[in-house]
């Protein structure tokens, strides 16, 4: 009896059977539904890695691309240097003003001595080696600028000192005191300066010799307010006297030589009105250092 499958009106599908991974390496789609995030660390690895390490004349492309920027900042930096520099020093002679505080101890003491006791002192002229003027620190007689600069900063602690024995110290006050020792200054400066152009004096004082020459008052000036604070006002009256003296005579003695420099050079008086004016220029810048060492101290003194 023969049995035959029943018909039915569906056909059948045909079973699909996946070729054998073993034919092909590779598979068609990557299954990712059980890999976690581990299993795709090293595709992303793989992935960066070509990018990061970059081509291979990267590296050597860079370092003469930073060699030259580094090389072309440098000189742009030199150049700015030099300018400022250059631009610097036509207002502010600071290779000069070396010269200036080429000072030492020895220096400092004998020209403190000399600035008080001037009378034994014989030699007031300036000395040089090839037509420059030695350091001052090889010259009692060359001025500077420390002791002018020392002086002005010591005169403004004395003066604070002196106000705050008299319970009138303050910030302020202070600040009132060196701001108009520092105008009187530079005003007396400028005068002078303007005395040598209409007076036509053919001089080599430069306006760092005219800064130092008036700075040296405040020696005295501490002298006599320190003279003052410790035994009175009579003190003060007397060393002030004396320092008053002392820095006029210093002042003609050194000056004579710089505004009388025809006179000098020939070793004789030159007569005439143009030598008067200089002689009268000469013991007025003398003569203006008192006073305003007794305006600027007279104050703080009761």
């Amino acid at each position: 009896m023969d049995y035959t499958a029943p018909q039915t009106g569906f056909r059948q599908q045909p079973i699909m059977r996946l070729r054998n991974s073993s034919v092909d390496g590779s598979q068609l789609f990557e299954d990712t539904s059980g890999a976690g995030p581990g299993s795709q660390a090293p595709n992303r690895s793989q992935q960066a890695g070509p990018q990061g390490a970059g081509f291979p004349g990267q590296a050597l492309l860079s370092e003469p691309m930073s060699n030259l920027a580094m090389a072309y900042g440098s000189s742009l930096a030199s150049q700015g240097r030099e300018m400022v520099d250059k631009n610097l020093d036509r207002f502010i002679p600071i290779s000069k003003l070396k010269y200036y505080f080429a000072v030492d101890t020895v220096y400092v003491g004998k020209k403190l001595g000399l600035l008080v006791f001037p009378y034994m002192h014989e030699n007031w002229e300036v000395s040089y080696q090839q037509d420059t003027p030695v350091a001052p620190r090889f010259d009692v007689n060359a001025p500077d600028l420390y002791i002018p600069a020392m002086g002005f900063i010591t005169y403004i602690l004395v003066a604070g000192l002196a106000l705050g024995t008299q319970n009138r110290f303050s910030p302020e006050l202070l600040g009132v005191h060196a701001s108009s020792a520092f105008v009187w200054l530079i005003m007396e400066v400028l005068a002078v300066l303007l005395s040598l152009y209409l007076v036509t004096v053919n001089t080599d004082l430069t306006t760092i010799d005219l800064l130092a020459f008036s700075g040296y008052k405040y020696v005295g000036m501490i002298v006599g307010v320190v003279a003052g604070l410790l035994f009175g006002r009579p003190a003060y009256y007397l060393s002030l006297l004396w320092c008053c003296a002392a820095i006029f005579v210093f002042m003609i003695r050194t000056l004579r030589l710089k505004l009388l420099s025809e006179a000098a050079a020939e070793g004789r008086l030159v007569r005439g009105a143009r030598n008067q004016l200089r002689m009268y220029l000469t013991m007025s810048i003398a003569a203006a250092q008192p006073v305003f060492m007794y305006w600027l101290t007279y104050h703080l003194i009761r």
